[in-house]
């Protein structure tokens, strides 16, 4: 079995759909909340927040990264 790395839990993997989820032994699924505060607590990135400028450069840095690999092969 395995441990929930946040509570340290035993829990079981089941796939659900695409999904794997964590079981605890009496068949529910396993929901901590030192589980629900990390996922809280990510910092997610708004589309809005990126400038035009820093777009064209992440999308220059990607198409460079695919003409250097392209070239490799």
């Amino acid at each position: 079995m395995a441990r929930c790395k946040y509570c340290q839990k035993e829990v079981t993997w089941m796939k659900e759909g695409r999904k794997n989820v964590p079981v605890e032994g009496d068949g529910g699924i396993h929901k901590c909340e030192q589980m629900e505060n990390m996922r809280n607590s990510l910092k997610k990135l708004e589309v809005t927040t990126l400038s035009p400028d820093e777009i064209a450069k992440y999308e220059q840095g990607i198409n460079e990264e695919v003409k250097v690999k392209g070239k490799k092969k």
